[in-house]
């Protein structure tokens, strides 16, 4: 070998030696502290999961809830024609029997059973409301706007208006 080609390696070398730098090891990361972080993270998913089907079971039990308030305002309305037609017995009922006393007793069972389910009987004096009276007829009175005659109550269940108590209401003469 010549001269030159030993410098020439001389130089790879020393070139070599150049390229390598010494880097320093990274700062090492606490594993307990790695451990707790992703704890933490663990336990953040499963407190999100865990509102998430609270909120889930939550809205499922409102859900049933106004499904059984509206499957009962079927069979409550059809109920009422009961109840309306034991009203009209009573009214034409003369003295108080024991045939009158046994309607009078089914009727407040009937409206027990139906006012724990949410049934309210709609006001029908005063002031006409056309939000819960539907007026039928108008006569002439002393004031605008005055239930002069019910010609069917009406009720609400569970707030909701099922039936409009049906009136007969003043017009105001000029």
């Amino acid at each position: 070998m010549t001269g030159k080609s030993k410098e020439k390696k001389k130089d790879d070398a020393s070139k070599k030696d150049e390229e390598f730098e010494i880097v320093e090891d990274e700062p090492k990361v606490d594993p307990v502290a790695e451990i707790q972080a992703k704890a933490d993270h663990y336990l953040d998913l499963a407190l999100r999961l865990q509102a998430d089907f609270d909120n889930y079971r939550k809205r499922k039990e409102r859900e049933i809830e106004d499904y059984k308030k509206v499957a009962t305002s079927g069979i409550v309305t059809e109920l009422l024609t009961i109840v309306d037609d034991l009203d009209r017995a009573l009214e034409h009922a003369k003295e108080d029997d024991d045939l009158v006393v046994g309607i009078k007793g089914v009727r407040a069972n009937l409206m027990k059973i139906l006012e724990n389910n949410g049934l309210k009987e709609i006001p029908a004096e005063g002031k006409f409301d056309p939000n819960f009276h539907e007026a039928l007829m108008a006569v002439e009175g002393e004031e605008d706007d005055q239930i002069a005659e019910v010609f069917q109550k009406g009720y609400t269940l569970n707030g909701k208006v099922i039936r409009y108590t049906k009136v007969k209401v003043t017009k105001k003469t000029a």
